[in-house]
């Protein structure tokens, strides 16, 4: 059975290993006007006007996270990647993930954690978004659920099977 291992040297640390090591990135403050998170909204909406100008102006994490949102796996590992894992798991959350739900609450992300609840249908947490967040927020996720909703149907269809 050694000859598994015949090309290993005692002592190193194997590529697949290497890409295994986790640096901690840190975590980057979600603090945007009204106007941009109306913004975001629409980018996530599908305006590619609305998207160059945010990725232009300085909230590229935001068209990013639009990204993330409709599946691509380039714009998840970009957010993680860059400071905004709390986005990602927000979008992992509203996508039934539980750990990222734990992890939301863990780690006191309580608005993201009730947009993501919401998202998933939780009618408590519409009811504690009226409360305690601001009408872009709640126009925000009822925008990323839309699309999210969106999404799962066009999964649960035989006839656009792939097309997201």
């Amino acid at each position: 059975m050694s000859w598994f291992n015949k090309n290993k040297k005692i002592g190193t640390v194997p590529k697949a290993e290497k890409a295994r090591i986790i640096t901690p990135v840190p975590i980057k403050p979600l603090d945007y006007p009204t106007r941009i998170i109306l913004a975001w909204s629409e980018s996530i909406g599908g305006n590619i006007q609305i998207s160059k100008w945010l990725n232009e102006n300085g909230y590229p994490e935001l068209v990013i996270a639009a990204s993330a949102i409709y599946l691509k796996n380039n714009a998840r590992s970009w957010l993680v990647e860059n400071g905004y894992a709390h986005l990602m798991a927000m979008i992992h959350a509203a996508e039934g993930d539980e750990k990222a739900q734990n992890w939301l609450k863990k780690h006191k992300f309580t608005l993201l954690y009730h947009m993501a609840m919401a998202i998933e249908n939780e009618n408590s947490s519409w009811i504690w978004l009226k409360q305690n967040s601001t009408p872009d927020i709640f126009i925000l996720t009822t925008k990323i659920k839309i699309v999210k909703d969106k999404i799962e149907e066009n999964h649960n269809d035989i006839h656009s099977f792939g097309v997201d």
